[in-house]
């Protein structure tokens, strides 16, 4: 019943007019654009001849690091320019100027927003049209490709970050967030936010029979009312920090940097093992420089020396599995082995998408918001 109420929200969508006309068969006349050449690349260095590259990523801090440690010696060795655009979200973009004429040649996502651009046309390469073009993608996880669209090259597991100064001993199982010691001081985020997206899902699998049991997740977290609700990590750090909180849902990384700082507190991960991620997509109907450029930066960027210095960094750990765990996480007991990461999930975007409006409504209800 979900799915049939979701679908003419995006029927509606489709026909909002030329900005997904690429959802449907190409007329003829399209045949002879620049985008219908084939293109291959091979790892090597080539001169872009002062070719600009569009790129959507993430700004601040993110971007300096990025562009020091891989875009600015790309810039060089390829002759282009990388046109770099941090104004999330891109799903609006992508949607209002089309999928044959591309905001972004190359663009960073979380899988939820990813899913949502996948699901309105025919914007993105699909995984296999990128191994193709991408050798540095033989040496991924097979997780990595799970969103069909495009490679995974960064992840955090999703976990608890919970106050080790609390009574009743460290958090051992997901049910722990609802035991009586952790009343009041609770911390999830609010409807937009893809951790309370991904920590939905989860509540759903533990309480009911699987990560589709809505029902099951809704009154789950109900029951574990009322809690601080955050719109960032990085507030929610603050929280606990302070003391307001002493269970939160959070990432790995950014967790442990908590715990680096001395404050009392530790993370444990779900049992169930979802994990947020980083995922690059190129687009389709790029131009033939441009998508070459852009296999060619997703190649740099599964680099195990580009993803050594990213993990080194903001603690994400590599889905190349000849790149290395950062000392600080391997001090926790992380590795990068095949083992290591069998048991991740990555849970099914299509399913929350297709029901994210009924679930944020019943959210916000149970919120407050």
């Amino acid at each position: 019943m979900t799915r049939t109420r979701q679908t003419p929200t995006r029927r509606t969508l489709l026909k909002g007019g030329a900005a997904l006309g690429a959802a449907t068969i190409l007329p003829t006349p399209f045949i002879n654009h620049a985008w219908a050449q084939d293109v291959s690349y091979d790892g090597g260095v080539f001169d872009a001849e002062g070719a600009t590259l569009n790129v959507g990523e993430w700004g601040g801090g993110w971007e300096e690091f990025v562009r020091q440690a891989l875009t600015d010696d790309f810039e060089k060795d390829f002759n282009c320019t990388v046109n770099w655009d941090s104004s999330f979200p891109w799903f609006p973009k992508f949607v209002t100027q089309g999928a044959q004429n591309p905001v972004f040649d190359i663009c960073n996502w979380n899988l939820p927003n990813l899913t949502q651009t996948k699901q309105a046309g025919d914007f993105f390469l699909t995984v296999e049209e990128i191994r193709e073009n991408v050798p540095n993608a033989d040496n991924c996880w097979d997780f990595a490709f799970a969103s069909g669209a495009g490679v995974t090259w960064a992840y955090m597991p999703y976990v608890y970050a919970y106050r080790t100064d609390t009574e009743g001993g460290p958090v051992d199982n997901f049910r722990a967030f609802w035991e009586p010691r952790f009343s009041n001081k609770r911390g999830a985020y609010g409807t937009e936010n893809g951790l309370m997206h991904a920590f939905f899902m989860a509540t759903a699998k533990e309480f009911g029979e699987d990560q589709y049991d809505m029902q099951a997740a809704f009154q789950a977290l109900e029951d574990a009312m009322p809690m601080k609700i955050s719109e960032f990590t990085f507030n929610m750090l603050s929280l606990i920090e302070r003391g307001e909180v002493d269970i939160a849902v959070h990432i790995e990384g950014e967790a442990l940097s908590l715990k680096r700082k001395g404050v009392p507190m530790d993370v444990w991960l779900w049992d169930s093992r979802p994990i947020l991620t980083q995922t690059k997509t190129i687009s389709r109907y790029s131009d033939p420089v441009q998508k070459k450029l852009a296999f060619a930066l997703l190649n740099r960027t599964l680099s195990p020396e580009f993803l050594n210095a990213f993990g080194d960094e903001f603690l994400w750990r590599p889905t190349n599995s000849e790149a290395k765990i950062t000392d600080q996480l391997a001090e926790e007991g992380v590795e990068n082995t095949a083992d290591a990461v069998e048991a991740f999930w990555v849970p099914d975007w299509d399913f929350f998408v297709e029901n994210k409006l009924e679930i944020t409504d019943r959210l916000n209800q149970i919120f407050g918001l």
